[in-house]
């Protein structure tokens, strides 16, 4: 019965609404360990756990530059195309909110990529291949977050590692021409 208290209470606690976070002021892993161990466990501690904070701002590498595309649209041979389209697909993938050209580079590679759908899944010797129905699955889960979300909204963290893998398996097929 009094576990059955506690987890109830835990629970409760659990859902219940959080009061607004504030900025803490930075504290070092050092002021850390003595606040919850004592200063004499902290002093044991701090040389052994690794530093997870950046310190200097110069370490951190910034992001690479990019050119915008000038080579849009298809050229009617397939895997010019697909390499084209998936390489625009990575670049608007890519694109973090308030970057250069994000919406021309978005509105250019929905349509590239509404383009090539319409060209190429009429060929049934295109339409069978592995690159082309996982490139197909690609293109359409960009194209409904452009449609759902506009092109001035960056593709989130959890869709972007899943396109970056479809990417990687789609360029893996082009060069094996399957």
């Amino acid at each position: 019965m009094v576990r059955l208290l506690v987890a109830l209470v835990a629970s409760a606690a659990a859902l219940a609404p959080k009061a607004p976070q504030t900025h803490a002021p930075k504290l070092s892993r050092g002021e850390v360990l003595k606040t919850v161990f004592g200063s004499a466990a902290a002093a044991a501690a701090a040389g052994a756990l690794p530093s997870f904070a950046v310190d200097d701002m110069s370490a951190v590498p910034e992001p690479e530059p990019y050119k915008f595309p000038t080579d849009w649209g298809i050229t009617s041979d397939y895997y010019t195309d697909a390499q084209k389209v998936v390489a625009h697909m990575r670049l608007a993938t890519s694109l973090d909110k308030g970057a250069p050209d994000m919406e021309k580079i978005a509105l250019n590679t929905k349509k590239e990529m509404i383009d090539f759908v319409a060209f190429y899944r009429r060929f049934t010797n295109v339409s069978g291949k592995q690159s082309f129905s996982t490139l197909y699955t690609a293109i359409n889960v960009l194209a409904g977050h452009y449609t759902s979300y506009g092109p001035k909204f960056p593709v989130p963290e959890k869709r972007r590692k899943r396109l970056y893998q479809e990417y990687a398996e789609i360029e893996k097929n082009i060069k094996k021409r399957r």
